[in-house]
């Protein structure tokens, strides 16, 4: 390779370092954004009732087919023995239905349908080092696979663990996560779970309505509800809020402060990248260096074999 051929590609490989560095510098300055974020009572959201919800698993069928995730007949979901483990989303299955039982009556079971709760501060955008995630005024917390470069820091800066990965997909791996059905949405819609439900276990609408509602029934039927709201202030607020006979710690959403995560993980990755573009040149001349000991090898190779 000659001098001006080497000088060519490391211009050319500085360029594309800048390029990496600027989109850092500019995920890390969206998640500093994330702090001054609204609470979203104008934008969409999903009451759960848990003492309305039977266990049929419809919505578990709509959101696959939603999502053209692979899925079964829709009588295949009848089938009860699945609540005999605990169940997460995954890459095929982006909401599941588990149950947990009556603290006052043991032979007693609730069922909890669970998915992406698209947090209003949502942790998994915070962590997000290229702006892959993103809270839209409508409710919904976005991912743009194209910017996504796999790292997956935003499964392990999820409170609900639900962000998922496609391991088994070798050349395109996307994260992946309950939608909110945001296209539905967008179309004048409500969400493929809420329109399959049989029992209104589900009810759709502003963050705003279904958080009053909630506290309606609360007032209306004291007997029936545990006095809380989970979601309407836990880690900022969520666009999935619930309602449950009994107390939240019997169920699998986890105990929570009203602080929201991204003020905790902002906090970690500001003091990470600080200083970013230094690591960044020293990646840089590490690929140069590299990429020169290549070349010199492929040449020598040459000269052995002319």
């Amino acid at each position: 390779m000659n001098r001006g051929t080497m000088n060519s590609k490391r211009r050319d490989f500085l360029k594309l370092t800048a390029a990496a560095s600027s989109t850092l510098i500019a995920g890390d300055a969206l998640a500093a954004g994330h702090k001054n974020l609204e609470i979203y009572d104008k934008a969409y959201g999903v009451l759960v009732d848990s003492t309305f919800c039977i266990g049929c698993r419809k919505c578990e069928y709509a959101c696959n087919q939603v999502n053209s995730l692979p899925t079964q007949e829709l009588k295949a979901f009848d089938d009860k023995s699945v609540f005999h483990e605990h169940r997460r989303p995954t890459d095929a299955a982006y909401t599941v239905v588990n149950t947990y039982p009556d603290p006052e009556i043991p032979d007693k079971n609730y069922y909890l349908k669970v998915q992406c709760m698209h947090c209003n501060d949502p942790a998994c955008a915070s962590a997000c080092i290229v702006g892959a995630f993103k809270k839209s005024p409508e409710g919904p917390v976005t991912y743009d696979a194209w910017k996504c470069m796999g790292c997956r820091y935003c499964m392990v800066a999820c409170p609900f663990q639900i962000p998922a990965y496609e391991y088994s997909d070798a050349f395109a791996p996307k994260v992946v996560k309950c939608t909110f059905c945001y296209t539905r949405i967008a179309e004048g819609k409500r969400p493929g779970c809420v329109d399959i439900c049989p029992n209104e276990a589900l009810t759709f609408g502003t963050r705003k309505e279904i958080i009053e509602q909630a506290h309606s029934r609360i007032r209306q039927y004291p007997g029936r509800y545990h006095d809380h709201v989970y979601g309407e202030h836990e880690v900022g607020g969520t666009s999935w809020v619930y309602l449950a006979a009994a107390d939240f710690d019997a169920t699998e959403l986890p105990k929570l402060t009203d602080r929201p995560i991204p003020e905790t993980t902002e906090s970690i990755q500001h003091g990470v990248f600080k200083s970013f573009i230094p690591p960044i040149a020293l990646y840089g001349l590490l690929a140069l260096a590299m990429n020169s000991l290549k070349n010199r090898k492929n040449g020598g190779d040459d000269n052995e074999q002319s």
